[in-house]
Protein backbone atom coordinates (compact mmCIF):
# COMPACT_ATOMS: atom_id res chain seq x y z
CA UNK A 1 0.00 0.00 0.00
CA UNK A 2 1.29 3.41 -0.82
CA UNK A 3 1.11 6.35 1.29
CA UNK A 4 -1.65 8.21 1.65
CA UNK A 5 -1.88 12.08 2.43
CA UNK A 6 -3.78 13.68 5.09
CA UNK A 7 -4.98 16.84 5.80
CA UNK A 8 -6.62 18.64 8.75
CA UNK A 9 -10.27 17.45 7.15
CA UNK A 10 -9.10 13.76 6.50
CA UNK A 11 -6.60 12.78 9.47
CA UNK A 12 -9.39 12.51 12.16
CA UNK A 13 -10.80 10.08 10.06
CA UNK A 14 -8.54 8.28 9.14
CA UNK A 15 -7.19 7.37 12.55
CA UNK A 16 -10.60 6.60 13.85
CA UNK A 17 -11.31 4.07 10.67
CA UNK A 18 -7.58 2.33 10.89
CA UNK A 19 -6.07 -0.04 13.54
CA UNK A 20 -3.00 1.43 12.97
CA UNK A 21 -1.71 4.89 11.12
CA UNK A 22 1.69 6.09 10.75
CA UNK A 23 1.71 9.87 10.29
CA UNK A 24 4.76 11.45 9.26
CA UNK A 25 4.60 14.84 9.32
CA UNK A 26 7.42 16.89 6.67
CA UNK A 27 8.00 19.69 4.47
CA UNK A 28 9.75 19.82 1.07
CA UNK A 29 12.82 21.73 2.26
CA UNK A 30 13.58 19.57 5.05
CA UNK A 31 16.58 17.57 4.05
CA UNK A 32 16.22 14.23 6.53
CA UNK A 33 12.90 14.18 5.27
CA UNK A 34 13.51 13.98 2.13
CA UNK A 35 15.86 11.19 2.96
CA UNK A 36 13.56 9.86 5.21
CA UNK A 37 10.71 9.57 2.77
CA UNK A 38 11.45 6.87 0.70
CA UNK A 39 12.22 4.75 4.16
CA UNK A 40 8.86 5.48 4.95
CA UNK A 41 7.29 4.25 1.60
CA UNK A 42 9.13 1.57 1.85
CA UNK A 43 7.52 0.45 4.80
CA UNK A 44 3.94 1.17 3.58
CA UNK A 45 4.76 -1.62 1.27
CA UNK A 46 6.36 -3.82 3.60
CA UNK A 47 3.22 -3.40 5.88
CA UNK A 48 0.09 -3.09 3.56
CA UNK A 49 -2.16 -3.43 6.91
CA UNK A 50 -0.23 0.03 7.76
CA UNK A 51 -2.11 3.22 6.86
CA UNK A 52 1.34 5.04 6.03
CA UNK A 53 0.27 8.70 5.57
CA UNK A 54 1.91 11.81 5.02
CA UNK A 55 1.15 15.25 6.24
CA UNK A 56 2.88 18.34 4.60
CA UNK A 57 3.39 20.88 7.35
CA UNK A 58 3.71 23.50 5.21
CA UNK A 59 0.40 22.88 3.64
CA UNK A 60 -1.04 22.29 6.49
CA UNK A 61 0.54 24.94 9.31
CA UNK A 62 -2.53 24.95 11.60
CA UNK A 63 -2.76 20.78 11.71
CA UNK A 64 1.06 20.98 12.40
CA UNK A 65 0.64 23.34 15.39
CA UNK A 66 -2.60 21.99 16.74
CA UNK A 67 -0.56 18.00 17.11
CA UNK A 68 2.71 20.47 18.39
CA UNK A 69 5.31 19.42 15.38
CA UNK A 70 7.79 21.71 16.20
CA UNK A 71 10.45 19.85 14.27
CA UNK A 72 10.45 18.23 10.65
CA UNK A 73 10.24 15.33 10.07
CA UNK A 74 8.20 13.76 13.10
CA UNK A 75 6.51 10.76 13.35
CA UNK A 76 3.38 9.37 15.01
CA UNK A 77 2.01 6.06 15.94
CA UNK A 78 -2.00 5.77 16.37
CA UNK A 79 -3.22 2.21 17.09
CA UNK A 80 -7.36 2.17 17.57
CA UNK A 81 -7.01 5.83 17.61
CA UNK A 82 -4.75 6.19 20.37
CA UNK A 83 -1.44 8.17 20.12
CA UNK A 84 1.51 5.31 21.40
CA UNK A 85 4.25 6.92 19.52
CA UNK A 86 5.87 10.66 18.86
CA UNK A 87 9.34 11.07 18.24
CA UNK A 88 11.03 13.97 15.77
CA UNK A 89 13.97 13.21 13.84
CA UNK A 90 14.58 10.32 10.68
CA UNK A 91 14.89 6.93 11.24
CA UNK A 92 16.55 4.94 9.16
CA UNK A 93 14.79 1.62 8.05
CA UNK A 94 15.70 -1.15 10.92
CA UNK A 95 14.22 1.55 13.33
CA UNK A 96 11.14 2.75 11.47
CA UNK A 97 10.55 -1.68 11.15
CA UNK A 98 11.20 -1.68 15.22
CA UNK A 99 8.68 0.94 15.28
CA UNK A 100 6.09 -0.88 13.26
CA UNK A 101 6.27 -4.26 15.01
CA UNK A 102 6.09 -2.58 18.42
CA UNK A 103 2.86 -0.94 17.83
CA UNK A 104 1.56 -3.92 16.09
CA UNK A 105 2.50 -5.95 19.28
CA UNK A 106 0.99 -3.52 21.57
CA UNK A 107 -1.40 -5.18 24.58
CA UNK A 108 -4.08 -2.56 23.91
CA UNK A 109 -6.10 -3.47 26.58
CA UNK A 110 -3.09 -2.66 28.93
CA UNK A 111 -2.62 0.91 27.17
CA UNK A 112 -5.98 1.91 27.58
CA UNK A 113 -5.59 0.96 31.80
CA UNK A 114 -2.53 2.73 31.69
CA UNK A 115 -4.76 5.49 30.46
CA UNK A 116 -7.16 5.40 32.65
CA UNK A 117 -5.10 5.17 35.77
CA UNK A 118 -3.03 8.54 34.72
CA UNK A 119 -6.20 10.13 34.32
CA UNK A 120 -7.51 8.78 38.37
CA UNK A 121 -4.21 9.94 39.63
CA UNK A 122 -4.10 13.13 38.26
CA UNK A 123 -7.53 13.99 38.72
Amino acid sequence: MATTTLTADTIGQTIKDNEIVLVDFWAEWCGPCQRFGPVFEASSQEHPDVVHAKVDTEAEQALAQELQIFSIPTLMAFRDGILVFNQAGALPAPALEQVVNAVKGLDMDEVREKIAASKTESA
